[in-house]
């Protein structure tokens, strides 16, 4: 990734000032919590095999918890860990009342079912909306936690004045924890959404149609820059090995106005949204 020329319309979206904002407001927030209760806020990750991205990933989320003055604890099971094994361990951390938020981290290995685990979740502690209750209250708009990328991604558009509201937005992969709920919330903010996937027909075509297109299908450099119409936004929420996004980023920015770099665009904001929203729920714990 190269940073665009001077001569270029292109400006970078980064995430890393915003989500020091947040992560400033998460940290004031379990500061007054441990002051009043004596509690720290505590996120429990549960990694199942091993795996570069996750580990680097979950590495810079307990630096920020620490930081915060969140207690990450880490749970790394092995890869014959049956979905049976797993639920059990998403069962005794949901009754464990030091626990106050729990992560499942991705990718989850086949053959275990991970709807099984994400409904396994308690709905006070699902902080980053993966139960399919907490994905239905998202895509109505209901208040609750939200998944945590979409949010990121949300906020970012925010804080850039991205006029969201009629606009066409092309989602580009539909997985449960991004795509889909990152798609609801477009719509509530009433943009005109196409979702995207593997089966779908004439894509470069489609994406050439977006004022907003967003890429989280996990494969390096898929998006190319001819695909982008001029002066549209570009969100890439894709990490992969290299610190390659989905989007090949040099020949997007001849095209695009705003586009988020990898690394640096949307990841600061995913672990920032997601410490903000541990440390919320471990407020309302608390209180009750």
């Amino acid at each position: 990734m190269s940073l665009p020329s001077s001569s270029s319309p292109c400006k970078l979206m980064l995430g890393r000032e915003l989500a020091a904002k947040i992560l400033s407001e998460a940290t004031t927030a379990a500061r007054k919590l441990h002051a009043d209760t004596g509690v720290q806020p505590n996120l429990a990750t549960i990694m199942i095999g091993n795996n570069s991205s996750s580990e680097t990933y979950i590495r810079m989320k307990s630096l920020r918890c620490r930081d915060a003055g969140v207690i990450s604890t880490t749970l790394v099971l092995g890869t014959s860990t049956t979905t049976e094994t797993l639920v059990e361990k998403v069962r005794e951390l949901g009754s464990d009342d030091r626990v106050h938020g729990i992560l499942l981290q991705h990718p989850v290995p086949p053959p275990i079912k991970k709807r099984e685990a994400f409904e396994a979740i308690p709905a006070e502690k699902d902080v980053d909306s993966v139960s399919s209750s907490a994905v239905g209250q998202m895509v109505l708009g209901m208040p609750g936690l939200r998944s945590c990328t979409p949010v990121g991604i949300m906020r970012l558009l925010r804080h850039y004045q991205v006029p969201i509201k009629g606009m066409h937005a092309v989602v580009i992969g539909r997985s449960p924890i991004l795509g889909r709920p990152l798609s609801s919330l477009l719509i509530n903010d009433h943009a005109t959404v196409t979702l995207c996937h593997s089966h779908t027909q004439n894509l470069p075509d489609i994406v050439r149609e977006a004022d907003l297109v967003i890429a989280a299908l996990g494969k390096p450099r898929f998006v190319r820059g001819d695909w982008i119409k001029p002066g549209a936004v570009v969100v890439d929420a894709g990490y992969n090995e290299g610190n390659v996004g989905d989007v090949d980023f040099d020949a997007a920015c001849r095209n695009a106005s705003l586009i988020t770099p990898v690394p640096g665009g949307v990841g600061p904001m995913t672990i920032a949204v997601l410490i903000h929203q541990t440390v919320g729920a471990a407020t309302r714990q608390l209180k009750h």
